[in-house]
């Protein structure tokens, strides 16, 4: 079978304007797939180079391709399950800045170079004071990106027309902050003129930003088949689902240079990128925390599982639009179509998302998602939030066990164990303390400021409260007791 090439899919030429580091499955089913829409549209008129940014690993099956590839998008798309085919011809080359520095670190002299994109891990942006200029290339991204810059700004002269734009979606907060403090702290160890720091401040820009889309990379066990559907082979085959966001935080205006949501792409420019973050670590990240293990214990497996239970569907529901929903700063209709578009994310039938694999951490994810949200509840209405309120109860009967093995605690459900994943810390505290009667183990739990960072104790009635819904999960059981509350 033939595979995919730039005469196959008639790629047309366009000027090289952005460099991304990583060549991965997320970018390439998000920026990417953004890019080659907008290009489609003449929006854009632009093409990407990849860099392969770490030593170990091959871009010859990108090469293979000339870099041509499909993404398939595959979820709810109108009230049906749909799979949606895209081939992208917006990438032009491939390169390995390790194998080929000289023909990368070339890039850097390019006039129609506007945007580096990364994706180089959470752990990618990090300074690392070892590292070199001399270095081809510089071991960290932060070093490759600083000499790449240098590299420019010498090859211009300075030119503040030369600048560029970066664009990380490392998913640390702040990333574009981050990358800036560690190309800054580069310049001074390397003790590089101060022209080029002016440059760096001046003519470039530093965003930060904001992504959300699953992308479920490379169907290894359908490939043979889906090639089969589309009549070409294609190794590059990245699936994902069909809903997107790019949220853009920059001090200076770029939507003009990169006018992705005049091509109806879904992408935000802001100057405060927090209330989106917000909505969706509340929202998405907090529905999830607040009914996986409760949705465990009642029998369930995966995330779809879950939206089929009435049960845990209605729990869902109400958590997120009576409790968690008038907590939130943004527009009520754009959290009501966000929260929307997060109950049809976790509709998506081709997404097996495994309710035990979301457990892992809950203690500390139960602090950062639904803790906020159920403080500024009860500080809004004076009354502690029903479902908030269980969904620590349920975090309580999950981690109940007491013997921890292979780093796990070792939990039961219904005669069979369950593995329960988080800091050895935590679990200690859990096999220590969750045999305990339903009043004294309510007060151990929330009274432990190591793990909320304050003493939930002292909240009015909340002590009683989930200690009568312990006492019931135990006697009744999870699902029996949800009914009793929530029916």
């Amino acid at each position: 079978m033939e595979a995919l090439s730039k005469i196959k899919t008639n790629k047309k030429d366009r000027p090289i304007k952005v460099l991304q580091f990583g060549e991965g499955n997320f970018l390439r089913a998000f920026v990417d797939y953004m890019i080659d829409i907008a290009n489609e549209q003449g929006k854009f008129d632009g093409d990407i180079v990849l860099v392969k940014p770490i030593e170990f690993g091959s871009v010859d099956y990108i090469k293979a391709q000339e870099c041509q590839y499909t993404v398939q998008l595959r979820g709810i798309v109108d009230g049906q399950p749909q799979k949606l085919n895209r081939i992208i011809t917006s990438v032009a080359d491939v390169v390995d800045s390790y194998g080929e520095y000289d023909r990368y670190a070339e890039y850097a002299k390019l006039d129609t170079l506007q945007f580096v994109v990364s994706n180089t891990t959470e752990a990618g942006i990090t300074y690392d004071d070892s590292d070199k200029l001399e270095f081809m290339p510089p071991k960290s991204f932060p070093g490759k990106l600083t000499k790449f810059l240098y590299e420019r700004y010498t090859y211009f002269n300075g030119a503040m027309d030369k600048g560029l734009v970066m664009l990380p979606v490392e998913l640390i907060d702040d990333n574009g902050i981050h990358l800036k403090e560690c190309v800054l702290k580069l310049a001074a160890l390397w003790q590089l003129e101060e022209g080029f720091v002016n440059w760096v401040n001046e003519a470039c820009v530093f965003t930060s930003t904001l992504v959300d889309r699953i992308v479920t990379g490379y169907p290894r066990d359908e490939a043979e088949a889906i090639w089969e559907e589309f009549g070409y082979e294609d190794r590059m085959l990245v699936t994902g689902e069909p809903f997107a966001l790019w949220v853009i935080e920059s001090e200076k205006d770029i939507s003009k240079e990169l006018p992705l949501p005049d091509a109806g792409l879904p992408v935000i420019f802001t100057d405060n990128q927090k209330p989106y973050k917000q909505r969706k670590v509340r929202i998405l990240n907090g529905a999830h925390t607040s009914f996986v293990l409760a949705s465990y214990l009642c029998g369930n497996d995966i995330v779809l599982e879950s939206m089929n239970d009435e049960l845990i569907l209605k729990y869902i529901k109400d958590t997120i639009f009576d409790e968690i929903i008038p907590t939130l700063t943004l527009p009520k209709q754009d959290l009501v179509d966000f929260a929307n578009a997060v109950l049809t994310r976790f509709e998506n039938p081709y997404v097996k998302h495994a309710l035990l694999s979301i457990s892992l951490n809950s203690v500390s994810k139960w602090k950062a998602r639904c803790m906020p949200s159920f403080l500024e509840y009860i500080e809004k209405e004076k009354a502690l939030p029903k479902h908030l309120t269980f969904s620590l109860a349920a975090l309580m009967a999950f981690y109940t066990g007491s013997e921890i093995k292979d780093s796990a605690l070792i939990g039961n459900r219904d005669g069979a164990e369950y593995r329960i994943l988080d800091d050895a810390a935590v679990l200690e505290f859990f096999a220590e303390n969750s045999g305990k009667a339903e009043a004294e183990y309510a007060k151990a739990v929330l009274s432990n400021v190591d793990f909320w960072g304050q003493d939930l104790s002292l909240i009015e009635g909340l002590e009683q409260m989930i200690a009568s819904y312990v006492s019931d999960i135990r006697t009744k059981g999870m699902r029996a007791t949800m009914e009793d509350v929530f029916a």
